[in-house]
């Protein structure tokens, strides 16, 4: 069973940086693009930054381009977000989502519970 698991976050002063860690586990033979999603108080949802396997092209939300930048290990299962010149309006609970696809697999999303992030002026 595909899961994923986030860590890192955390309380930071603004203009620090902060890392997350995405781990995937239970992995198949198909394809996972890997994504960050945060939701700030009394906020919708919104995307961050998404990285596509297997070409590791990297996508960013204009809020976050240039400040934070995702990366996958070694192990292709775990993937960083790493948060640089940090805003209070950073401050969400910051999700990873790994979406499923490819030849012989159903294209799903599944999503971590998230890890929270606050950053104080």
């Amino acid at each position: 069973k595909v899961q994923v698991l986030e860590s890192g976050g955390g309380s930071v002063q603004a203009g620090r940086s902060l890392k997350l860690s995405c781990r995937l586990s239970g992995r198949s033979h198909c394809w996972y693009d890997m994504s960050w999603y945060r939701q700030g108080p009394g906020k919708e949802r919104e995307f961050v930054s998404l990285i596509k396997d297997p070409s590791g092209q990297k996508t960013y939300a204009e809020s976050v381009e240039g400040r934070f930048t995702i990366s996958q290990g070694n192990d292709k299962d775990l993937v960083y977000l790493e948060m640089n010149t940090v805003k209070p309006e950073d401050t969400a609970m910051y999700y990873c989502k790994a979406s499923q696809s490819g030849i012989l697999c159903d294209d799903e999303d599944f999503w971590g519970q998230g890890t929270q992030v606050t950053v104080s002026s």
